[in-house]
């Protein structure tokens, strides 16, 4: 039997099991948004792909769900071409150092490829260190870029 983690697409079967990894996600960064509106990301994502984007999810080989990262479709002018932003990244502790993370990125990377994206682009914390070793060590490229958001309503 492998013992490597299986990551593929979410779909709908997956949701119950998602969950869980989205709100231990929202919980490290310390928000709080309802189980109803995480499940409604899903499932557009699930509904329009082509178009939204993607989650993937990591399974054990028992089948335990221990991660998830979400890939979406954008465009970069300064690039001229498609971007794919992975937005979300989280691995259950018990799943932590056993190379999940990059496997996740990677198949984000992979898909975002297959998509026609010229780059697959994150944002992470300034404090989450341990994230940070993970991106520098697949090659990950800092940007001096600063985030500002405005609400809309």
């Amino acid at each position: 039997m492998s013992t490597e983690h299986v990551i593929s697409v979410v779909s709908e079967a997956d949701l119950e099991d998602l969950l869980p990894l989205l709100r231990g996600y929202c919980d490290f960064y310390e928000v709080a948004p309802s189980d109803d509106a995480l499940l409604a990301i899903s499932r557009a994502l699930i509904a329009d792909p082509e178009r939204e984007g993607m989650q993937l999810i990591a399974r054990q080989p028992d089948g335990k769900a221990v991660g998830f990262a979400t890939l979406y479709w954008t465009w970069q002018t300064l690039n001229a071409a498609r971007l794919g932003v992975m937005n979300d990244l989280f691995v259950a502790d018990e799943a932590r150092g056993t190379g999940l993370a990059d496997r996740l990125i990677a198949a984000c990377r992979e898909r975002a490829a297959a998509h026609g994206a010229r780059e697959l682009a994150w944002q992470t914390a300034k404090d989450n260190y341990r994230a940070q070793k993970v991106y520098d060590r697949i090659g990950g490229s800092k940007s001096e870029w600063l985030d500002y958001s405005l609400p809309v309503g």
